[in-house]
């Protein structure tokens, strides 16, 4: 294992989770649930409905969801979650068009000492504006996202807008690309990685991921790029930016090797292709860098597969 990377760290996310729709129902693909054997036990044996559950209300409303209380709503695992220690859930639909190929939730347990965000930005009057967030320990970054708002090219969610790509900002407490610089480094948030979601109606949805270096929501980020345009006629994806805690370039020791390239059903991201559905999984390959989860998540621009990013832990 890599000493750069400690893995003794509490992360921010606890557990991730990809549900798929069967037979008009949407029922558990995979997921890494850590040491929460009775949550994921809880999680195999449930299924929701279009509508029902977060799983169901994400797929219905067409949008990330952010459950920040699970006591009194209609999230169906309260009791497994309240024994896990879980508190907070963030459900995010995956749509080719009109046609849902997933939702991905991840979950939460809130504490003094995890910091981080998981934010919903979505287009109301010309302008990017907080749906809601989970935040953490970091109350203060809370109110200033919540009295922030984007215009189209500006920050990281208007940035996201303007050029409808995933996109990792770097040093967020001292960029001057980042609008909210100053309560970001107060809070220790270091890494910023902001998707498009797009949704079947046609509402302009960006999701941001802020990762903070004590109770990371990962340690290494990447963005895979599998328009045609990018991959010519070869097909699968090419790997175009990442974040990792090792020095040295993500990919490989080499700085002069080109960005890797990857074909339908190679590896996690060849499987992503494969079946345009994303993946939430204990790591396999990626456990002898040190990383024990792996999350990868298709992005759709139309019907078709545009972008896929990924975060391990």
């Amino acid at each position: 294992m890599d000493a750069a990377i400690e893995t003794s760290a509490k992360t921010f996310v606890a557990v991730s989770e990809v549900w798929v729709p069967e037979d008009g129902v949407l029922r558990l693909a995979g997921g890494h649930y850590g040491a929460l054997d009775a949550f994921e036990d809880a999680s195999r044996h449930s299924s929701f409905g279009k509508g029902d559950g977060l799983p169901g209300r994400a797929w219905s409303e067409g949008k990330p969801i952010v459950l920040k209380s699970f006591d009194g709503s209609y999230f169906k695992r309260t009791d497994a979650a309240r024994e896990a220690g879980l508190t907070t859930a963030v459900a995010v639909p995956v749509f080719a068009g009109a046609i849902l190929k997933a939702v991905l939730v991840v979950l939460c347990a809130d504490d003094q000492t995890r910091t981080g965000a998981i934010e919903v930005w979505s287009e109301r009057e010309g302008l990017l504006m907080l749906d809601d967030g989970y935040y953490g320990a970091a109350k203060h970054f809370e109110w200033v996202s919540q009295h922030t708002h984007f215009p189209k090219g500006q920050g990281l969610p208007g940035g996201v807008w303007a050029s409808g790509t995933p996109t990792l900002m770097r040093d967020l407490g001292s960029g001057y690309r980042f609008i909210r610089a100053d309560s970001a480094g107060k809070a220790g948030l270091t890494t910023g990685l902001g998707l498009p979601v797009p949704s079947p109606e046609g509402e302009t949805c960006v999701l941001t991921l802020l990762s903070a270096r004590g109770t990371p929501i990962a340690r290494r980020f990447e963005i895979w790029d599998a328009r045609a345009a990018k991959v010519g006629s070869r097909g699968g994806a090419v790997l175009i930016d990442g974040i990792c805690e090792r020095e040295g370039p993500l990919w490989t020791d080499d700085t002069q090797e080109p960005p890797r390239h990857v074909a339908p059903w190679q590896g996690v991201i060849g499987r992503v292709l494969g079946t345009g559905a994303p993946t939430a999984e204990a790591a396999s390959a990626a456990a002898r860098h040190g990383y024990s989860s792996v999350v990868a998540l298709p992005i759709y621009r139309g019907e078709a597969l545009a972008f896929i990013v990924s975060w391990s832990c």
